[in-house]
């Protein structure tokens, strides 16, 4: 490997460690997204320059926050307009929110909590907090960030403006929210991790089951908030939930990329070392204090990982984790879980008896999975004509390419047995 690729190799792994706490701190700094952005960028073209002829720093971190900084205060010297309006911004953001004391700062570890409240503020659209959240935090570029939503680029990068307009226009302060704040906002930094997680596990639409990518950045971003949030059980709860989750990577398709169901999994293939990091996080995140809805559902899913199939599962208590979770967070979407853990405890015809209970629910029309479910309860059953009508409902709604293969193969095999 020659200097330059050496130096590119070694921007790229800063860039990726250090990006957002560099554009965290610069945010706090000046007040402003976008300038923080430029500058950042500005600072990583410069080290692609410097560092081969140079060499990396022994603090490259530093050296990008120094780089950063010098060309900000130069870029508000030349612009005295800008420089102004953000001075004023600053006065209006002191008054609204006083700066905590210094004893309260040394207890903040890093300056990327607040962008992660900032990114995921209530008063933007879920869709601009998560593609803020990946823009800003997870560092993807803004056409990374439009494959990852499957929106053209200038839509995405319209997408982008628009919240940080919004955050201009609203004073969104660039600031942790205050004790009594966070209980209410924390669930919604924790929505936008697990939606982009939850995309990355199963794709919406598209060629693939899963998309990697996405659900080792939610990951990664999980890890940074448990670092940040330590005493946050729940925020232990979603990086367990992930990680026992994603443990299965590697199983859940063949070799072709093909669907490969949670019953014919090798299970050798699972990530042991996932499973016991998820399992040992699931403890912390259900002692001290009533669950949380992650970790409930991170205990289901270790209930998964730990048995040595299906069969030996412990569907008892899935089921009674699932009545916890029907308690905290009730939705027709944990219902429909619930109906099928059922149907592996007591046979198929209860499971189907509590899916049909659930056939007017408005958010289960168009849901595959619903269907999906339904069409492999009336399977099992025996009840071939019924499940290939369930089947080709599933495949009007059905998002990926795999899946869509999967399920015309099991349509094919009912309507054979019928």
């Amino acid at each position: 490997m020659d200097e330059r690729a050496a130096a590119g190799s070694s921007v790229e792994s800063v860039f990726r460690e250090e990006r957002g706490r560099l554009l965290a701190s610069l945010v706090r700094r000046f007040g402003d997204l976008d300038l923080a952005e430029e500058v950042t960028s500005e600072a990583i073209e410069a080290a692609l320059v410097h560092w081969p002829v140079d060499g990396v720093p022994a603090r490259p971190g530093a050296w990008l926050m120094t780089t950063a900084r010098r060309r900000a205060v130069d870029r508000l010297r030349r612009d005295q307009a800008y420089a102004a309006r953000l001075a004023v911004l600053q006065v209006e953001s002191d008054r609204a929110d006083p700066a905590p004391p210094a004893d309260a700062l040394a207890d903040l570890p890093d300056d990327r909590l607040q962008l992660f409240f900032t990114c995921t503020h209530p008063a933007l659209a879920d869709e601009d907090r998560a593609a803020l959240t990946l823009r800003c935090l997870a560092g993807l570029t803004t056409p990374e960030v439009a494959r990852a939503f499957l929106v053209p680029t200038a839509t995405m990068a319209q997408r982008i403006v628009r919240a940080k307009k919004k955050i201009r226009q609203a004073r969104i302060p660039f600031r942790v929210p205050g004790a009594d704040e966070l209980p209410d906002r924390l669930p919604g930094v924790l929505g936008v991790i697990y939606s982009i997680f939850t995309e990355g596990y199963a794709a919406s639409s598209g060629p693939d089951l899963q998309r990697l990518d996405l659900a080792e950045e939610a990951i990664r971003l999980a890890r940074i908030l448990r670092r940040l949030l330590p005493a946050e059980r729940e925020v232990a709860g979603l990086l367990a939930l992930m990680l026992l989750i994603h443990a299965r990577r590697d199983a859940r398709t063949g070799p072709g990329g093909e669907l490969v169901l949670l019953d014919d999994q090798d299970r050798s293939h699972w990530d042991r070392a996932a499973i016991e990091e998820g399992g040992a996080l699931v403890v912390v995140a259900l002692t001290g204090g009533p669950p949380g809805v992650y970790g409930v559902q991170a205990a289901i899913a270790a209930l998964h990982d730990e048995a040595a199939d299906v069969a030996s599962t412990d569907w008892p208590q899935v089921v009674a984790l699932y009545d916890v979770l029907l308690a905290l967070a009730p939705s027709p979407v944990v219902a429909l879980n619930r109906a099928v853990a059922v149907a592996m405890r007591d046979g198929p015809e209860a499971g189907l008896t509590l899916l049909d209970g659930l056939a007017g629910e408005a958010r289960l029309r168009g849901y595959h999975p619903y269907a999906v479910a339904r069409a492999d309860l009336l399977q099992r059953l025996g009840r071939f004509p019924e499940a290939a009508a369930a089947y080709r409902m599933a495949l009007e709604t059905v998002g990926t390419d795999s899946e869509r293969e999967h399920l015309r193969r099991r349509l094919d095999e009912v309507e054979r047995a019928g």
